[in-house]
């Protein structure tokens, strides 16, 4: 679950950042993509290691 909303958080945030720098679609999609993925990688790692520790 953190990887997942850890995705649509960077997605929202990505997207406004670049339509604050005056983004076209293209430019929105692209940073909602890279951001998303970030901190989608970013939640898979603390769930993993939630997991691992039995919390």
């Amino acid at each position: 679950m953190l990887a997942i909303g850890g995705f649509f958080l960077g997605a929202v945030i990505g997207a406004l950042r670049a339509r604050s720098l005056g983004g076209k679609p293209a430019d929105l999609a692209q940073y909602a993509l890279a951001t998303g993925l970030f901190l989608g990688v970013i939640g898979l790692f603390a769930q993993i290691l939630l997991l691992r520790s039995g919390i």
